[in-house]
This record gives structure tokens, sequence and C-alpha cells, in this order.
């Protein structure tokens, strides 16, 4: 592929589950295609790649630049987002032909699909069907996933702002939880299908002597009579405890804990969970007879702006700001991570990896940072994770609130 840049247009969606700064990432798509020359117009796909299928793309040379850079401090897509799971092309390429339709017409030459697992999947099945069909294009992935589990990056867009909420929150509910003279028991359930990242987050907050007891991986096997004995033995010994479960820990038979396993899938045909903190919330009392509550923070700690890392603002911006730098470069097939450096402060650089290696791949908590009961986290993931979280968000507020970006979303004929 020449490393002469194409003229033409730019197209960028957002896919899967909404986090604090996945519009920071698509805000440096979105200002650094606007700003070159060789890119002709920059339109954003509405929810997803089935706004490109259903030909309705946004305007985005129609926005004011000010509403615009607004997308910085506003939490969830604002594009609108999708789970929809294309097939391979070998097996049934109508959706390909379709989108080569939609490119044709607008004479798309650039993109860029910003999103977690499935979809570095789709963008890698995009980037192989248009070289196959011969349309000179550049795609490239621009990560977003609190769960923290794509391949080869440090880590995620996006998942430092919800360790930062999760770690806040559970301080805070860590306050609550001994105020009284009388003991509780206290179960917070955190997102996490597969990868217990954001569980893990907690051990921030115990690193500042505000966190919880126990914290419970779905990296290793889930031992109810165990999780039983060490919230009994905590609780009987202190007058409280504080335990927080990922979504995902699951039985050793490699079935889920949470009562909600059969409840539903999404479009990828992925579990929904939840229902955990509940559920372990009545087995504690029934066996302990403590008063005992169930949190679940489900998405609060998703888009939870007000917290956000400032960090992770920075970072999410760069991801999108390089993906169209390096695409004008000639790159395609490529997603934007991190390379990271913590031996003398902190330094975050981009780093390129190709779609092929991300795609469906679940990076996991090194199970050598868990500790050997299984029910906590070692000082090496505070040192990988504290310094994801420093900076704070300079969001505007008005009247006490703040204040997001409002798009006009001006369709394309």
């Amino acid at each position: 592929m020449s490393n002469t840049p194409l003229k033409g247009a730019a197209v960028i969606g957002q896919s899967g589950g909404p986090s604090a700064v996945i519009n920071a990432s698509a805000y440096g798509v979105i200002k650094t295609a606007l700003e070159s020359e060789y890119i002709t117009k920059v339109y954003g796909m509405h929810h997803g790649i089935k706004g490109m299928l259903n030909d309705e793309l946004l305007i985005m040379d129609e926005e004011d630049p000010k509403e615009l850079e607004r997308l910085l401090y506003t939490p969830s897509s604002a594009l609108g987002s999708c789970r929809y799971k294309i097939a391979d092309p070998d097996v049934d390429d109508t959706d390909y032909k379709r989108i080569l339709e939609i490119f044709k017409k607008y004479d798309i030459r650039y993109f860029f699909y910003n999103g977690g697992n499935d979809s570095m999947d789709t963008c890698a099945k995009v980037s192989r069907y248009m070289a196959k069909a011969g349309w000179e294009c550049r795609v490239m992935g621009v990560p977003k996933t609190i769960d923290n589990d794509l391949f080869g990056t440090d880590h995620c867009p996006g998942f430092s702002s919800a360790a930062k909420y999760i770690a806040t929150s559970i301080m805070e509910v860590n306050r609550d939880a001994h105020v009284y003279d009388t003991g509780m028991v206290t179960i917070i359930e955190c997102m996490g299908r597969h990868a217990g990242w954001l569980t893990a987050a907690a051990a921030l907050a115990s690193a500042k002597g505000e966190g919880p007891d126990f914290i419970y991986l779905p990296e290793v096997d889930f031992d109810l009579d165990k999780f039983l004995a060490d919230v009994s033995k905590c609780y009987k010994e202190t007058g409280n405890c504080i335990a927080v479960v990922s979504e995902g820990i699951h039985y050793a038979d490699g079935s889920f804990v949470s009562e909600a396993k059969t409840a539903a899938t999404d479009g990828f045909g992925h579990a929904q969970l939840g229902g955990l903190a509940a559920m372990l919330a009545n087995i504690v009392k029934e066996r302990t007879g403590a008063k005992v509550r169930g949190i679940e923070l489900s998405l609060l700690q998703r888009c939870a702006a007000h917290c956000a890392s400032g960090n992770d603002i920075k970072e999410s911006f760069m991801s999108g700001e390089t993906a169209v730098k390096e695409a004008l470069n000639g790159v395609t097939g490529k997603m934007v991570g991190f390379e990271c450096d913590r031996t003398n402060g902190y330094v975050c650089k981009a780093k390129l990896f190709d779609l092929d290696s991300v795609a469906n791949y679940e990076k996991k908590v090194p199970v050598e940072w868990i500790n050997a009961e299984g029910n906590n986290v070692k000082q090496a993931f505070v040192d990988y994770c504290l310094p994801l979280i420093q900076g704070e968000t300079p969001m505007v507020k008005e009247d006490g609130l703040p204040r997001f970006c409002k798009l006009k979303k001006v369709f394309a004929k």
C-alpha cells in the first residue's frame, strides 16, 4: 500500500458498550480528519456499522467546532452504537457488498471503527474484504473497552476512568458501611465477563486504606464455600466485611455464579450477566444472620464522565488522532494501542497492532497478580493501574450540572 495520502472521504463509527471517553477518541479522529487537506468530507456512522449498511451517515463537517470539542468530556457514544456481528465474508458477503456500495457512493477512502474486541473483528473483516475487492482505502481500529481486555495494548481507553469511578465509589461505600455501631456485610458487583480488570480496580481503594476486604476475579475459579468462610470469618472478627465480585465469576465447571446467566445474550452471543451481588447477599444473610447489602454498579461505572481520568481523556484523543495520521501515511489494517513505561514516572505512547492479532482475543489479569487465596490482588496491579487514573476532567457545568455535547446530526443524502 502506498504511503501517499489518498484523496477522499473519511467515516468513523462507534460500536459496543459506551464509556466515559469513547467520544474523546471519536473527537481525535474527527478533528484530525477535518483538518486534513486530503480528506474531503468526514462522516459519522449513525449507530455503528448498521448506520453504514442503512446509508445513515452524519456529516461531521456541518457540526459546530466548539460543540465537537465538548466530545472530550461527554460520555457514551455520541454517534450512536450497535451490537451487530457481520458474517465472515467467505461465508456471506452480503453486508460487505453493501458497505462497498456505500464507500463508492460517498467516495470513502478512510474507515475508522471505535470499539472493543468485536469491533476490531469487524474492522479486520472490512479491511480484508476491501483489499480483495480492489477498493483502495485505509482501515484503522480505534480501541475502546472499559473491560481492558484487548490484546497487545498496555491498557484500553475507557478502562482508566471506569477504574477511577469504581475505586472512588468503593472508598465512599467503605465510609458509609462503617458509620454505625452495628456491623454490616456489603457485596459490590463490578462489570467483567471473563477479565477482572475492573473488579481489580477496587484494590486502588485499598491502597488508600479505604478498600474492600476481598476481591474475586473471573481469572480464578470461584468456590462458594470458601467465599462464605472468608466473609463469615472477617465479619465475626471485625464486625464488618466488604467483598467486591466480578459479574463473570464462575465455578470450576465454567458455569457462571450469576443467577442471570441464562436471562439473555447480546448481539454477539455473550451472556448478559447481573444480579450476582443480590444473590450472594441473600446467601450470606442466610449463613451469617448479618445485615447484608448487595450493590450492583451496573451502567454507572461505564459513563461516569464526572469522575473521568485526565490521562484517559488525553490518551483516548491521542488514539483517534494517531489513527488518522497513520492512515494518511499509508497505514491500514491496524489498531492504535498504547505502550507505557512506568520505571521513572509514567509515559504513554501510541503503538500499532495488527487487527487480526487483536480481534476476538481477551487479555486477562495476570494470574501472578492474584494472591494465593484467590480472594484479592497484589501490589503489582496497583502499580500498574494507579498511574492510569491520574488527572481530572475540565468538564464544563451549567447550573451545577454537566454540559454535554449536543450534535445537530445532519444526515448525508
